[in-house]
Order: structure tokens, then sequence, then C-alpha cells
């Protein structure tokens, strides 16, 4: 799959494309139904994603950035695997959120993208202040060239999936909930990163990765952990800031059972399978250290029954 993170109106290499446009948050299984839409009626097209970084809604608050479901990494690694063969992720900014909805499609989906053919989610809006509605699309699409396609919103019970449901879930520790709405466990993965080796003091050496910033989903969790010939090794996960230490940096760190060999720079993947516990302040490390023991047996029990 091919990247494109700048738009040129003058790029000759890239193919007329089918192309599905929005944020693509979690790859859930409502973002699953445009993709599928945008790759099985591509014809001879190309079929691509568009994408946008940072997500708008952290543009417009940075001071209360939106909790993430996914890496850059994880979700370009994602979008691959679904069989798209385009991606383009433009930088939002605040040129891109002052253009208008006809700029946007003039210069974004034509010029950029050399879109012929546009999949859309049925409550889709683009241009400034969110101005462009699927009717607007459909009317510029007549005068630009390109079709449109609606795909309605995947319901689960009564209401549709969205990535602020399965965020919800998540702050609520129902992974089981977020699993189905998504389709596939919840995994995040990346480079192991060097750490204090505090918790190898602790008897509890962990793994640090960093996760995506900042993380929709927080606590102390069962995991399995994939990569480097681990094989959904069992293991107990602490994801957040680490009060107890201080900490103000979001990281990921994961206890390996049984296991002691180092992995740094390696890259791997850790599957979330239940939640345990918020993070919690403790007074001091001998507290923690006795409330990590309780957590890894927890841990241990849980993926014992999985």
């Amino acid at each position: 799959m091919r990247l494109i993170r700048h738009l040129n109106s003058d790029r000759e290499d890239l193919p007329a494309t089918s192309v599905t446009v929005g944020n693509f948050d979690g790859l859930h299984r409502g973002h699953q139904a445009l993709i599928d839409a945008t790759r099985d009626g591509a014809g001879k097209l190309v079929p691509a994603l568009m994408c946008f970084e940072p997500l708008p809604a952290t543009f417009f608050k940075p001071e209360a950035p939106q909790p993430r479901l996914l890496s850059v990494r994880d979700r370009i690694r994602l979008v691959r695997d679904f069989g798209l063969e385009l991606m383009f992720m433009p930088r939002f900014d605040a040129a891109f959120a002052r253009q208008s909805p006809e700029r946007f499609v003039r210069d974004v989906l034509v010029a950029g993208a050399r879109a012929e053919r546009v999949v859309v989610g049925a409550d889709f809006r683009f241009g400034s202040r969110a101005a462009g509605d699927v009717a607007m699309l459909e009317k510029l699409g007549r005068r630009y060239g390109f079709s449109v396609e609606r795909v309605e919103a995947v319901a689960d019970g009564d209401e549709r999936i969205s990535s602020t449901r399965i965020r919800t879930a998540m702050f609520e520790g129902d992974l089981r909930e977020v699993e189905r709405l998504l389709g596939r466990p919840y995994r995040v993965s990346g480079r192991v990163l060097r750490g204090r080796a505090l918790g190898r003091d602790l008897g509890f050496p962990t793994i640090n990765i960093r996760p995506p910033m900042p993380p929709a989903l927080t606590g102390i969790l069962a995991v399995r952990v994939s990569g480097d010939g681990l094989d959904a090794h069992p293991g107990v996960a602490s994801l957040g800031r680490r009060p107890v230490l201080g900490g103000t940096d979001w990281l990921l760190e994961v206890h390996l059972f049984d296991y002691d060999d180092h992995l740094y720079g390696k890259h791997l993947e850790v599957e979330f399978v239940e939640f345990i516990r918020n993070e919690e302040h403790f007074d001091d490390l001998e507290t923690l250290t006795e409330q990590m023991k309780k957590d890894a047996e927890k841990a241990r029990n849980v993926l014992a029954r999985q």
C-alpha cells in the first residue's frame, strides 16, 4: 500500500481512485463497511482511503485532545490489511480547516486524490464549519465528474457503531463491547523502549511501549503479547501515567509472565483481554508492589480461562 501525506495536483503517477473519506479512528465495523464499499465497487479505479492528522477534534481543541483508539502506525497497518492500495493522510491545519466545501472537493478530492468515486457515510460533513453534507457532495460530484456512494451507518443493538461509543466502552472497562464494535480484539503495537528498570527492581520487569496519545483506554489489564517470537504470550499491563512515580507521559508497561529476555527495539503487539482496575495512586513502592502481585494473580486467572 502506498501512503501519501502531501496532496499535489501536479503528481503524474497517481491513478484515478475510488476513495472513502473520514477520520477512521478505530477502523471499527462501521468504517469497515465504508472500506468494503470502496474496495468492492472500485472496478478499474484504485481503492483508497483519506483521513487526517491530527484528528480534527484535537486540532480544534488542543487543550483537550481527543482520546485516540489507534496510533498512526496501527491505522496505516490496518488500512493495508483491509486491502486498500492508497492511503491519503493530509495534515489538518488552519488552512485546511478554512477550506469551503467546494474548494475541498476541487483541490483535495479531485486534484489531490484524483477521485472519480467517493464513498461516505450518510452523516458525512466537510468543508469549513462542516458546511457541506452528502447532498452537496453529490451536487459537486456532478459538477466535477465523480460519483458518490452513500453508506448507511452500521448498528449494533439499538445504536449505531461509532468511535465515540467505543471510547465510552473503554472508559467503562468493557472490552467485550469494544471487541464486538471493532469486529476484532483491541490491540496496540509499538517498539519497545528503554525505561527506568524500576519494575525489574520491584520484581516485575516490564516492556515499555508508547501508546496512542492520549489513549482512549487506561488502567490495569490482562493482556497477550505477540511479535519477535512471542505468540499471544500472557501478561499484565499498566496503561497510564504512573501516578505513584510522578509520571506525566503516557506509557504502556507490560509484565510478561515467566519471561525474562530483553526485547528493546523490537516491535510488539499487545492485545487487551480484560480490564482489571483503574490506575491508582499509592503512597509508597511497598504498597504498589503488593498491589502489583494481586493484579498479576488476577490476570493469570483471567488468561487461564480464555
